[in-house]
């Protein structure tokens, strides 16, 4: 098993160095590898990277354009965090709508097992997610002020109050639960078909967790791909091998499920933030080109125009 030894910031500086990267301002460097920590800042190396086999950096890339990307993957995750809370509590108020109005609007009627797919293969399936929304109100219904409300004055939680308690991750767990005649009346809403709404709810929940544990996300690909769009077809997006080379398990596949399941309004605001990010970055990195830094992310080059078509 190989050995791991702690580096002093003199020492994690001349990695870099012997790497090829050029640092100008040796104590301010220091004092940023002290502050955000060698390992995150040194995970945005790969865009500069020669090449996968030579793992030194392309001539003349400084320290600072290293740390630019990393303040700009900051910024981004912070813009899809902001979104993508959005999406969590839409999707929240409609399930808990749609399930409230039809079954009832206390936990013994709202939770029958009853209420949630037949389909044999998912007995277990309802059943765990179901003791686990239970658990919630259990250990957290007290913890809440709302839940707290409602189980003193009125002695039952419900479910539009009770999903505050619920992760995106349970709410990903539940949609997959649902009746497919409640599946399809959520997907209704953002225009989508059950089975891409719940590839999109699952995805969405990965990127969630990502940005809320400050992971990289600029460049993040996932197992899972989204299905084709109108919106590929519109930006023209290229192909290879009959397969869209963007938006399909990148970053911009991201931006495209935004696209349905924002306002129009939120998802405009959206792109203008992105946009002035990436415009700020471009003004801070020289040694590569904006396109090499779009394509990384999975971007196409005219990924703004998505915000045009209905």
């Amino acid at each position: 098993m190989k050995t791991k030894e702690f580096k002093t910031l003199d020492e994690q500086i001349e990695i870099l160095k012997n790497k090829g990267l050029t640092i100008n301002d040796v104590d301010k460097a220091k004092e940023l590898l002290l502050r955000e920590n060698y390992f995150f800042i040194n995970g945005y190396r790969h865009l500069f990277l020669k090449s996968n086999k030579e793992r030194v950096f392309i001539r003349g890339t400084t320290f600072d354009e290293l740390y630019a990307v990393f303040q700009f993957d900051r910024s981004f995750r912070n813009v899809l965090f902001k979104n993508l809370l959005i999406v969590e509590n839409n999707l929240k108020s409609i399930i808990s709508y749609r399930l409230s109005k039809k079954y009832g609007i206390k936990e013994r009627e709202y939770l029958k097992p009853s209420n949630f797919s037949q389909d044999i293969k998912k007995v277990r399936q309802v059943n765990d997610v179901l003791n686990k929304i239970k658990r919630q109100i259990k250990l957290n219904g007290r913890q809440h002020s709302a839940t707290l409300h409602y189980l003193s004055n009125y002695g039952f939680v419900p479910l539009w109050i009770l999903v505050k308690l619920l992760s995106f991750g349970m709410i990903n767990e539940l949609y997959s639960i649902l009746k497919p005649e409640d599946k399809l009346s959520v997907a209704k809403y953002y225009n989508l078909d059950v089975e891409t709404l719940g590839v999109y709810i699952s995805l969405l929940s990965n990127y969630r967790n990502l940005c809320a544990h400050e992971d990289i996300v600029y460049e993040h690909r996932t197992q899972k791909e989204i299905p084709d769009t109108k919106y590929h077809w519109e930006l023209d997006i290229p192909m290879m091998n009959d397969e869209y080379i963007y938006g399909k398990n990148d970053i911009f596949a991201v931006v495209i499920m935004l696209k349905y399941m924002l306002t129009e309004s939120d998802f405009t605001d959206f792109v203008n933030e992105v946009s002035y990010d990436l415009s700020l970055l471009d003004g801070r990195v020289s040694t590569v080109p904006q396109n090499k830094i779009l394509d990384r992310m999975g971007f196409p080059e005219n990924w703004e125009e998505i915000a045009k078509f209905d």
